[in-house]
């Protein structure tokens, strides 16, 4: 080897994060191979734009499987070993000496490729299955194609899927997004937190070349990255952390087209869903993907790719194998590293033909946070988790009597700007309002689909609710668990598509909402997999505004404001749905 690969074996570089979900595996690849790179190597798509993609593969002549790793990130610096939120196509080092060739893609527009980025549209879609082609007919490809990494990396793989390119063989998408609509807005709540530093950051990369990304700094840099102390710094740097390094862009230059273009169509010209996010959303393609396919999540993804793992798992119908790997916190970092092995079983199972044990035992694998042992489903939700109805009380207490024998309401304001007022008044509602069940006796656990049943008064047509749910230690201390989201006047349930916990909202009708009239809103809570211990309280926190820094925003994803004044009224009938697992 010309330089060790990486691994979790002793001499190896010590790859961070979770690498199997509990399996034991046995014939995977050895690290037998040295590794050479090929740069800026040009991939042709049928219309004769070009990709630019990096080779890694190994350095003894043959045909060997390949991996695709296809973003609008950077590929110069996918193996730099910096905790970036971008840094997610897998490590070459671990792959390469395996046996594998490993392909990292620029999509259109972007890194150097030709054409304009379209944001994950059609063309994007064509543009993979031209990849994927392209790559089973290279020298060292012996026609087995897989695809690997997470974020976009993940959604390009499903995007590839779709369009059925004859040599994919199987997939591995992990923290992926399959409707942008559903990532750049909270059902109809524009998530700038998200978006405005994510095209800011790919208008910004996509400007630079290999003058910057492949110079002596940069190169300086990722071999500081890799000192196995400054290593295993980043083992626990999270999603949060990812978003906090993304803002930090929002400083930077970057060209405004298509960059800022892009930005007006998602969160100004297009509030609703419609034909442009059509273009964008494969979940109604998901029918199409027969693909051997291996999602999975972290339980902390929750503002971003946590719910599209269900949306998808729900609609891959036709795959001749699907299987799910959720993880516990900190089981996805940057850069991304996790998984590794568990992905080698996969892939050596798929396009190597080797028995790995992949396969063997319940298709589900889980994480309960707050509990460290590995759990086993055939399907999503657990079949023994259960549904229980806690009131909004009117005194503040979760639990107790909901639905039509609720009884009482509580009070709650949110103002618009430009008010013209010193401060707020010490009559005022106020701006959030929380419910919490008293001490727990025991320890209660959840795994499955969340939603919560609000019923209220609004003086106002239109206003945005904004859920989290809390476990609050003895101390007081809160920690967010998950959130849930929805504009009232995209309220609209398509109950054919809904199950008890996990209403669908099309997002497509907008209905005003009728002043002075009590309606229920089905707002789904993101699914969770959790442990709340004994003595701890289980809080319900709701605002119609997250823009303030001290309300929970989780990875802090906030919001557009809707800009309306409005008093609500909030009515104990209201019950939130929690899926218990038995005690």
């Amino acid at each position: 080897m010309n330089t060790p690969a990486s691994g979790i074996e002793p001499g190896q570089r010590q790859l961070n994060g979770p690498q199997t979900t509990g399996r034991q595996y046995r014939n995977l690849s050895a690290p037998t191979h040295d590794m050479v790179r090929d740069d800026d190597v040009p991939a042709p798509t049928r219309d004769g734009t070009e990709l630019m993609v990096d080779v890694y593969r190994p350095s003894t002549p043959g045909r060997y499987p390949v991996l695709i790793a296809a973003s609008p990130y950077a590929r110069q610096v996918q193996n730099s070993g910096a905790p970036l939120g971008f840094i997610e196509a897998g490590q070459s080092d671990f792959f390469v000496p395996r046996g594998y060739v490993h392909v990292i893609a620029n999509l259109r527009g972007t890194g150097g490729s030709g054409g304009v980025y379209t944001f994950s549209d059609s063309q994007e879609r064509r543009d993979l299955y031209d990849l994927v082609e392209w790559a089973a007919a290279q020298p060292w490809s012996d026609g087995n194609v897989g695809m690997l990494g997470i974020s976009y990396f993940a959604g390009s793989q499903l995007a590839a899927a779709v369009e059925q390119p004859p040599h994919l063989k199987a997939i591995m998408p992990i923290a992926g997004t399959y409707d942008f609509y559903r990532s750049c807005t909270h059902n109809g709540l524009g998530s700038t937190g998200f978006l405005t530093p994510f095209l800011a950051m790919i208008g910004m990369t996509s400007s630079k070349g290999d003058k910057v990304f492949r110079s002596k700094l940069v190169q300086a840099a990722s071999k500081a990255l890799h000192i196995p102390l400054v290593h295993k710094r980043f083992e626990h740097f999270n999603g949060e952390a990812m978003i906090a390094g993304l803002k930090v862009l929002l400083n930077l230059p970057h060209p405004s087209y298509p960059w800022d273009d892009l930005w007006r169509s998602a969160l100004v010209e297009h509030p609703f869903k419609d034909a442009w996010w059509d273009d964008r959303d494969i979940l109604p393609l998901l029918d199409r993907v027969t693909i051997p396919t291996y999602l999975g999540c972290d339980w902390r993804n929750v503002s971003l790719h946590l719910p599209h793992t269900f949306w998808a798992l729900d609609r891959l119908k036709n795959s001749r194998h699907v299987q799910v790997g959720m993880l516990g916190e900190y089981g996805l970092s940057w850069p991304w590293e996790s998984l590794h092995i568990e992905a080698l079983a996969w892939f050596d199972h798929w396009l190597k033909g080797h028995d790995t044990g992949i396969l063997e035992g319940p298709r589900v694998r889980y994480i309960v946070e707050g509990d460290a042992t590995w759990h086993g489903s055939e399907t999503w939700p657990p079949p023994q988790a259960v549904h229980h109805a806690y009131a909004l009380g009117g005194d503040g207490v979760l639990g107790g009597q909901g639905g039509e024998g609720g009884e009482g309401s509580r009070r709650m304001m949110v103002l618009g700007t430009g008010m013209n007022r010193a401060r707020p008044s010490e009559t005022d509602p106020p701006d959030t309002l929380v419910w919490d069940t008293p001490p727990l006796a025991q320890d209660l656990a959840m795994a499955g689909d969340i939603e919560l049943k609000l019923d209220a008064v609004c003086s106002a047509p239109d206003l945005a609710w904004i859920v989290c749910l809390q476990d609050i230690d003895p101390a007081g201390k809160a920690t967010d668990v998950t959130q849930g989201y929805l504009r009232a006047g995209l309220r609209e349930v398509d109950e054919a598509a809904s199950r008890t916990g996990a209403p669908w909202l099309p997002c497509r009708n907008f209905q005003a909402v009728p002043v002075g009239e009590k309606i229920t809103y089905r707002i789904p809570i993101v699914p969770n997999a959790y442990r709340f211990n004994a003595g701890h309280r289980v809080r319900l926190f709701l605002t119609n505004d997250d823009q303030d820094k001290r309300k929970p925003a989780i990875a802090q994803f906030r919001h557009d404001g809707i800009g309306l004044n409005c008093i609500s009224d909030i009515f104990a009938s209201s019950e939130l749905l929690i899926p218990l697992l038995p005690a």
